[in-house]
């Protein structure tokens, strides 16, 4: 590191020898008091420590299942090492993306997702309720916003929606858009004029996970099929709706199908804008009430997988941060996870209290990126 130092300090070319050097470059500037900034912008800087500073790890849409396993299976410092260069390379670090999901049509899913207790066909299931007012959705939306969201998720426990129903989602859609917020959606499988009509109403991201890898998909799901999904992303994504995909750690899976899911997320066609990993919360009366639990380390390898092969993406932790530490969380963060849903409640599930989550991004010195520098 002291030659390349030396080289960009007496104006001689620069050679960077490794990605080590380069990501020190990048982190900490060539010189004394160099920042990232003056390193990638200032013409006396040399053209070439510019072009290592600026440096980006190449958008590839060819992952392989055996590519992503060797990723996750990577000694854990050189894991994490790696996750960090591509996330600097398109994120600030110290930034967090805030949303904020609210149930707006709860219980009575004809689905058996076996994650999920909102299914009708689980011994036991929430409560099915009538789809929310649209001026009580909104009224959620402005206390999201004035907590720091900014983004404001909505989530309807359908198979697909009906017209009707569809009307006054996208009546929702226009009313949180005015508020200043961005809008997203989950509502089940969409056609292609669904779709459109989404994104007429003002539409900024869809979710619609994959859950896990195509081979261990039917072990959680058999009411649709793994293609269904695939089929609403491209729907979603012809009518130039932002995609918001991911899955669910801890259903049973093993590493290979950990590896799947990552791989078959990162060779879509376009990376999902947002990739959510969720950490299952395992729910009495859900066929997986007594699945083994995760440990942190393994859920942070999966987390850092998916920033290496989508480098552009918001990863986002999602459902189960009530069940980790602060530790956890930090070391997710570390991983390369750059958003959360804030808010006490992820549809039926618990989540950190706003509080909880104000302090811990306090303590690690972290900000919403709502939030100005």
């Amino acid at each position: 590191m002291g030659r390349v130092l030396a080289q960009a300090r007496d104006k001689r070319p620069l050679a960077v020898a490794s990605l080590r050097e380069l990501f020190v470059l990048k982190c900490f500037g060539a010189m004394p008091r160099m920042s990232l900034d003056t390193l990638t912008r200032d013409p006396v800087v040399p053209r070439e420590l510019r072009a290592a500073a600026s440096w980006k790890p190449e958008l590839r849409h060819d992952w392989t299942r055996d590519e992503v396993a060797a990723l996750i299976d990577l000694p854990f410092p050189e894991l994490i090492f790696r996750a960090q260069m591509a996330h600097r390379a398109y994120f600030d670090p110290t930034r967090v993306q805030i949303s904020t999901l609210l149930s707006i049509k709860t219980g009575g899913c004809p689905e058996d997702c076996a994650y999920c207790p909102q299914s009708a066909l689980h011994e036991k299931s929430v409560k099915a309720e009538r789809l929310m007012a649209l001026e009580k959705v909104l009224t959620e939306a402005r206390a999201a916003k004035a907590a720091g969201a900014g983004r404001f998720c909505m989530g309807a426990a359908w198979r697909s929606p009906k017209e009707r129903d569809l009307d006054t989602v996208c009546a929702m859609i226009e009313g949180v858009k005015a508020l200043g917020l961005e809008t997203c959606v989950t509502l089940g499988m969409l056609d292609g004029e669904q779709s459109r009509r989404l994104k007429e109403a003002g539409l900024d991201y869809y979710n619609h996970n994959l859950d896990t890898s195509p081979e261990y998909y039917d072990k959680i799901i058999t009411t649709r099929t793994y293609q269904d999904r695939l089929d609403t992303l491209s729907n979603v994504r012809d009518a130039g709706i932002n995609v918001c995909c991911g899955g669910i750690v801890g259903m049973g899976e093993d590493e290979s199908d950990r590896a799947g899911l990552i791989a078959t997320l990162a060779s879509l066609p376009q990376h999902p804008e947002s990739v959510p990993i969720n950490l299952l919360v395992r729910v009495e009366g859900t066929p997986l009430a007594e699945a083994e639990a995760v440990d942190p380390i393994t859920f942070a390898r999966v987390v850092a997988a998916a920033r290496i092969t989508m480098p552009a993406s918001h990863v986002r932790l999602a459902a189960g941060r009530e069940l980790m530490s602060d530790e956890a969380h930090a070391l997710v963060f570390l991983a390369g996870a750059n958003s959360i849903f804030c808010g006490d409640k992820l549809l039926t599930t618990p989540n950190p209290a706003e509080h909880r989550d104000r302090k811990l991004l306090a303590s690690l010195g972290m900000k919403p990126m709502t939030e100005g520098h």
